[in-house]
């Protein structure tokens, strides 16, 4: 008798605009969506205003974004530029992660020179402790998100020193494709199109350091376990 497969866990991928997480972590949300898990990318601001965007304009190429990735979408609805670290903003994102049963999130690294990237983690870190809390005014059950990882869309000029890639060889298209829905942020604007090249350049940089074709680099302040060593490239 064959068993049957064991339940993917579930994943939230928390952006502070639409496009962040297509930019640091695209290919690897793709792999993860083909390999069965249910993602939910949550934007906590709508990104608005920008100098060629508005919000249903944002919104729609978002909704592309996700339908590119195979994923599903939510806006948070915080100020775009003013987000801040306050007990509210914990509440709504760990009512979030409840509502979604999420056991592995993602969140941007926490250094960045983007005052609301700063502040998103944050919020997102201590969300993820408030999801787990028993009694207090939130909806669903309780849950504690078991894996925490980082992903990189800084705007500090420096090398990601990650903990560990994910090879994401094959994907490299679909990164791109949902980067460049964006098209007020990376087609339109001359000066970002060189955006999506160094995207590029960084999946292979990536690849190369783990010896293949594309990777995405992510940081963990947890050990991960492993159960042998079978799944190491």
């Amino acid at each position: 008798m064959t068993k049957p497969s064991p339940r993917k866990p579930n994943i939230l991928v928390v952006g502070p605009h639409p496009d962040d997480q297509e930019l640091g972590m695209g290919a690897t949300i793709a792999k993860l969506s083909d390999a069965g898990h249910d993602i939910l990318l949550l934007d906590i601001t709508n990104g608005e205003p920008t100098p060629h965007g508005d919000p249903i304009t944002r919104a729609r190429e978002s909704a592309r974004a996700a339908e590119i990735l195979g994923v599903r979408r939510r806006l948070l609805g915080l100020p775009n530029r003013f987000v801040t670290h306050t007990i509210e903003a914990r509440h709504a994102v760990a009512g979030v992660i409840r509502e979604h049963r999420a056991e592995i999130v993602f969140v941007p690294y926490f250094e960045d020179a983007h005052p609301d990237h700063r502040a998103v983690t944050r919020i997102v870190e201590d969300a993820r402790f408030y999801a787990k809390l028993s009694k207090i005014d939130l909806p669903g059950e309780p849950i504690y998100p078991r894996w925490f990882f980082y992903y990189y869309a800084t705007h500090l000029r420096w090398v990601a020193d990650p903990s560990f890639c994910i090879d994401v060889t094959g994907y490299e298209e679909r990164k791109r494709d949902s980067i460049v829905a964006y098209e007020t942020q990376f087609v339109i604007p001359e000066k970002n199109r060189v955006v999506v090249e160094w995207v590029q350049a960084a999946l292979t940089y990536f690849g190369s350091r783990i010896g293949t074709k594309s990777a995405e680099p992510f940081f963990t302040k947890e050990p991960v376990g492993l159960t042998d060593l079978g799944s190491l490239i």
